[in-house]
């Protein structure tokens, strides 16, 4: 059985960062015990050790050895490895400056709220799952959790005036008004058979007055509406929530039935259908743009801040081109993420 681990995959803002920055950054003197430098300061191996532990972990929770050194997995693992340790150190100077911070306090609420969603809140549980995959909760919050929450803290900084006025939003409504109309919807039910002659059997057993329910259940092979007593919604030219969009010569004969009306067998690439109208065609109906500002809004502003995000990200990577220096054989070769195992949540 696969350990239940609490990691987090790594934030956004440092899968967003690889891809922004592109590597770079230059091989020079740095301390012995750093494997990099960042306007200065060093990035120690230590830590480097940490994030490798922490990695190799996360195979070891899903039943995988560690990648052993010297295979192109842990290579490209040790490059990921040093490229996110050079942009955390590079998101932490930028926060500084922007008087953005995580505390403990914060952390620990993260940490609850793990132990709470993956553990039923229990800690022995949570510490359980810890010592198996060899992993103490110290190096989990310093690289992972920390470093994650600040990442949400800055883009949250940086987005921070992102806002969508009602003409951006009413602008957007007309022209996407389609995307804000409901196809005309029926509540139907039917019973489905491979053969005419059934259907035609059929056909008679209700005209006969047997319960159209229970020929649903007997003989339909659409089980999934037979178990209800063969009722569906169907939306005509589209869905909508739980009414879905049907083959042409049913939905003509669902949306053509008076109410309580009983087609006779109508011919499907499924087969043959006898179709019963519960009740009267709800008309399509378009929102109103009073009815969905608020949902247009919040989507363009989403996308607006995402936007800005990479940009920001962009920036900071070229105000920090030039200003790293990587130990003897640390330098990165790739800034591409290495296939590594996602957490699990299953026990």
């Amino acid at each position: 059985m696969k350990t239940r681990l609490p990691f987090l995959p790594l934030a956004l803002v440092l899968i967003a960062l690889l891809a922004a920055c592109g590597g770079g950054g230059n091989s020079g003197p740095v301390p012995a015990d750093a494997i990099a430098q960042v306007d200065s300061v060093p990035v120690t191996k230590s830590s480097f050790t940490a994030m490798m532990s922490l990695a190799c972990a996360k195979y070891k929770a899903q039943g995988q050895a560690c990648p052993k050194v010297g295979t192109p997995t842990y290579s490209s693992l040790r490059d990921y490895s040093v490229t996110v340790l050079v942009q955390q150190e590079e998101l932490a100077q930028e926060a500084k400056k922007l008087g953005v911070t995580v505390t403990q306090k914060d952390i620990d609420k993260q940490v609850e709220q793990i132990k709470k969603t993956y553990y039923k809140g229990s800690e022995k549980q949570f510490e359980d799952a810890l010592k198996k995959a060899g992993v103490t909760l110290a190096p989990l919050e310093q690289y992972e959790l920390g470093p994650n929450l600040l990442g949400q803290k800055l883009q949250a900084k940086v987005t921070s005036d992102v806002k969508v006025s009602d003409a951006a939003a009413q602008k957007y409504y007309n022209q996407n008004k389609a995307s804000f109309t409901t196809p005309k919807t029926r509540e139907v039910r039917h019973i489905l058979v491979n053969s005419k002659s059934l259907a035609d059997q059929i056909e008679t057993k209700l005209q006969n007055g047997a319960s159209f329910a229970a020929l649903a259940k007997k003989y339909s092979k659409d089980t999934g509406s037979a178990a209800h007593g063969g009722k569906l919604c169907v939306a005509h030219g589209g869905t909508s929530g739980a009414c879905q969009q049907t083959v042409a010569p049913f939905d003509k004969a669902a949306f053509s039935l008076k109410t309580n009306e009983t087609s006779q067998p109508v011919k499907s690439v499924y087969g043959y259908h006898i179709i019963q109208a519960l009740g009267a065609v709800k008309p399509a109906h378009t929102q109103t743009f009073a009815e969905v500002k608020s949902q247009i809004q919040a989507n363009l502003a989403s996308q607006q801040k995402q936007t800005a995000w990479q940009a920001w990200l962009a920036k900071m990577a070229k105000d920090f081109k030039g200003k790293v220096s990587y130990q003897t054989g640390y330098a990165p070769a790739t800034t591409t993420t290495p296939t590594t195992p996602a957490p699990t949540t299953t026990g």
